[in-house]
């Protein structure tokens, strides 16, 4: 399939060629056809969804995806698993809890490997979105792989970003308030059925009051058992509260300042063999240069 013909068809927003253009995304041959695609984005919500291990972001995310089709949503789901130490590619736990969409011609599921990437997020997540977007999608829904407080780089690709939490999970409060507390613009209570959801809740709002963000925003709190497809409205009625007030749009600037910062230093990277760095880092090691020559002397091969 030519690339003309690809950038058309994910355009008329059909499913074979978004999944062929996804394969070239991710493994970062599409430069051209997101060059092309990108004048044809801008519409589609971004929902992150954040949170530990365990905490139901999967089954979470399918229900949410389930309530946007019911009120005839194009949902794209970007879903990134832990990458498998035999084969370098994801493991596919979230994409088998989104079985039930499967059969959905609405619904574009894709499922990415952090490839070691730290914060939660896939390499080639920000692309994806980019991709989705184009293809005609209303929400993009973004759920990280779960790897604790330090999985802050949603914020900076979600107009909306979603905590998952779930009571008697450990001091939750005091544990994340470093990290990912930060970004939420919606905590999402999940499990709530279970006796410490009170606490929990009471916990939340109360640190609200310690610390002001600087857009004056106070996250919401939703109360769900996602299991069972209880607060799913809520949720989505929340995110829409937010979206509303325009926050998460005007932070666009910053977050492109990011993601062009973080494009740069990519670009720059694949212009090296990696064995230049093996090289450089034997001769640091036996003292025979050092780290802030060796980075001049790679500079001035630009």
């Amino acid at each position: 399939m030519l690339l003309d013909e690809i950038r058309e068809r994910v355009l008329k927003g059909d499913q074979r060629a978004i999944a062929r253009a996804a394969t070239l995304v991710e493994n970062r041959h599409a430069t051209q056809l997101l060059r092309e695609l990108f004048p044809h984005t801008g519409k589609a919500l971004v929902i992150g969804i954040t949170g530990a291990p365990g905490a139901g972001k999967s089954t979470f995310a399918s229900q949410l995806t389930r309530v946007l089709r019911a009120e005839s949503k194009r949902v794209g789901v970007i879903a990134v698993d832990p990458t498998s130490p035999y084969s370098g590619g994801a493991i596919l736990g979230d994409r088998i809890r989104m079985l039930e969409h499967y059969s959905d011609s609405g619904v574009f599921i894709r499922s990415m490997a952090t490839r070691g990437w730290l914060g939660g997020l896939a390499p080639a997540a920000a692309d994806m979105t980019v991709l989705f977007d184009a293809a005609g999608c209303d929400v993009i829904i973004v759920e990280t792989v779960g790897v604790g407080q330090d999985e802050v780089e949603i914020a900076k690709l979600a107009d909306v970003t979603l905590v998952v939490l779930t009571p008697n999970a450990g001091d939750d409060v005091q544990a994340l308030k470093a990290g990912i507390m930060e970004i939420a613009d919606v905590f999402v209570l999940n499990k709530s059925d279970l006796d410490g959801a009170d606490k929990l809740e009471r916990e939340l709002k109360a640190s609200f009051t310690l610390s002001h963000r600087p857009d004056g925003w106070t996250p919401l709190v939703v109360r769900t058992v996602a299991g069972e497809g209880k607060g799913i409205a809520e949720a989505l009625n929340a995110v829409r509260e937010y979206e509303a007030t325009g926050l998460g749009k005007r932070k666009g600037g910053e977050v492109w300042a990011v993601r062009l910062r973080e494009m740069l230093r990519e670009r720059l990277l694949e212009r090296y063999d990696p064995t230049v760095f093996e090289r450089a880092a034997r001769a640091v090691v036996n003292h025979e240069t050092d780290p802030y020559t060796v980075i001049e002397e790679l500079l001035g091969q630009q």
